[in-house]
């Protein structure tokens, strides 16, 4: 065999195995689409992504794009802590993570060199701190107006059973 058609066949064998990955990795990625779900939120948070009930909590997983775990998980609590405690964490977490104010240079010594660069603090933790403490008080807020709406409730429903009815119209009917 001559060295110019060993060649070509080298390079037809390599593209016919290149064909079939390509062609192979199309039909993974298609498989992948279709299985993927139609949610309204794109997100890569488990939580969020099933929660798809129509049930307020559900509705506040959507909105903060965080589970009630996750809130917690962030702040460093555990559930049913006292309010005070979340916020005296929320507090710590968000000046941990914000920035510093830059040191001012000395004037008098002029540097040479590369000048060093002012460390980044990320804005995303920050706001993922936010975030779980709006979305652990937007649950409490949640439970204080059901406990308030039952405690409306079961007072309307112990009123009407305690209230006296009112007494009929027994006036004289008039024969004639």
């Amino acid at each position: 065999m001559s060295s110019p058609r060993v060649i070509v066949q080298i390079l037809i064998t390599g593209a016919q195995i290149f064909g079939k990955a390509f062609y192979e990795a199309g039909k993974q990625a298609v498989k992948n689409a279709k299985h993927s779900p139609q949610g309204g939120i794109a997100s890569d948070i488990t939580g969020v992504r099933n929660a798809t009930s129509t049930s307020v909590t559900d509705k506040l997983t959507r909105e903060h794009r965080m589970t009630l775990d996750e809130a917690h998980l962030i702040l460093n609590v555990k559930r049913g802590e006292a309010m005070e405690q979340i916020l005296k964490n929320y507090e710590h977490l968000f000046k941990a993570n914000s920035p510093r104010p830059a040191p001012e240079p000395a004037a008098s010594s002029p540097r040479t060199g590369k000048q060093p660069t002012a460390p980044v603090y990320p804005h995303y933790l920050q706001s993922k701190v936010v975030r779980a403490r709006e979305r652990i008080e937007a649950e409490v807020k949640l439970t204080q107006e059901e406990a308030t709406r039952s405690a409306g409730e079961s007072n309307q429903a112990s009123g009407t059973a305690n209230s006296k009815p009112s007494s009929p119209d027994t006036g004289s009917s008039s024969q004639a």
